[in-house]
């Protein structure tokens, strides 16, 4: 079944984005079509390999670029854009590399709060960002999701097992805080997004009573 969601929404996206483009060719200038396009690569990046996950982020990320040189006041491009910045850098494993990204993510999440102040998901978004290069300072500390973050040797093989296990646990518990926020967020955007230009596909399922 966990199978089957995760199908569905991979061609769900990949649908989402053949639409954005095909769009994009008759009107380059709308913004919002390019937000959309843009949240649908940062869903895609989930299911691909670190290096073509990065290019499809950055791909994401011109995009949204180009949605706020139309608009620069788009708070919903702010906020993915924020949220791309943010996906980089966690799949970068040097974490002078990757501060750059959590600040510019941080600052986009900012700007999109400042646009729409009374929005949860984008004030949900600015206090996790908070927690972000933490979380991605324990990854390299102690060699976890190396697939997360690209190739690389862990650097905890000394580690008791006992102690690696606690702090695997405790950065496991913030990487799910932050990533399960993320991609939730992103996706319930997306599905709005695509449900308000009136896409073919079925909205998402109601969330449990």
């Amino acid at each position: 079944m966990e199978m089957s969601n995760e199908l569905d929404r991979l061609l769900f996206f990949e649908q989402a984005r053949k639409i954005s483009e095909a769009t994009y060719a008759a009107n380059p200038l709308d913004a919002d079509n390019l937000t959309r396009w843009a949240g649908a690569l940062l869903e895609l990046s989930q299911f691909q390999s670190v290096p073509d996950s990065q290019k499809m982020i950055k791909d994401a990320i011109s995009k949204l670029e180009e949605a706020l040189s139309i608009n620069p006041k788009k708070h919903d491009a702010l906020w993915c854009l924020g949220n791309a910045q943010t996906s980089f850098a966690f799949l970068t494993n040097k974490e002078d590399e990757a501060r750059p990204y959590f600040e510019k993510a941080a600052q986009y999440f900012q700007q999109a709060v400042d646009e729409d102040p009374s929005n949860e998901v984008y004030l949900k978004s600015l206090e996790i960002s908070a927690k972000a290069p933490e979380l991605h300072q324990e990854i390299i500390k102690h060699g976890l999701g190396q697939q997360t973050l690209g190739a690389g040797p862990s650097s905890s093989t000394s580690s008791s097992s006992t102690k690696t296990a606690t702090k695997n646990k405790k950065s496991s518990d913030l990487k799910y805080d932050i990533f399960g926020w993320i991609i939730l967020a992103v996706g319930i955007v997306a599905w709005v997004g695509f449900a308000k230009s009136q896409m073919p596909p079925s909205p998402p399922p109601p969330p449990p009573r």
